[in-house]
């Protein structure tokens, strides 16, 4: 039986992109995302929780995430959800989940609209489906 195993997130980025390269030369990208949630309580009252996700991107992807991205532009990022653990310098084990991009999609303009970025995508829906054809890459 085949298991399943998508996120799909839009939020606005927490931090700058931070690309580094693995041992074989393989681009990888890092940042953090937050993805807020407003509800009405039963006294009526109005809150918003934020959630916040580590989102790591692969080659090509993680170039035009470093290139493009910034802290606080918004994005949607889908991907899977992958769990890793390390021994940190003081022994403890740690534990962290990452989203694993499959696709970003830019949904906001740089500041001061400069030439040359990708102009964003439409907003959808968090649902609806995001063919490779509608990337702006």
């Amino acid at each position: 039986m085949a298991g399943l195993n998508r996120v799909m997130i839009i939020g606005s980025l927490g931090t700058d992109p931070e690309m580094r390269y693995t041992p074989n030369g393989s681009p990888v990208t890092s940042f953090r995302i937050a993805a807020n949630r407003r509800y009405t309580s039963q006294d009526g009252e109005r809150h918003e929780d934020t959630e916040w996700f580590t989102v790591v991107a692969w080659n090509q992807l993680a170039e035009l995430c470093n290139q493009y991205l910034a802290k606080g532009r918004r994005a949607y990022v889908e991907g899977r959800l992958h769990s890793r653990s390390w021994e940190g310098q003081d022994g403890k084990t740690r534990f962290v989940n990452e989203i694993v991009a499959s696709s970003v999609l830019f949904l906001d303009r740089p500041q001061g609209g400069q030439a040359g970025q990708p102009e964003g995508g439409q907003s959808q829906e968090p649902g609806g489906a995001v063919e490779a054809e509608d990337l702006p890459f």
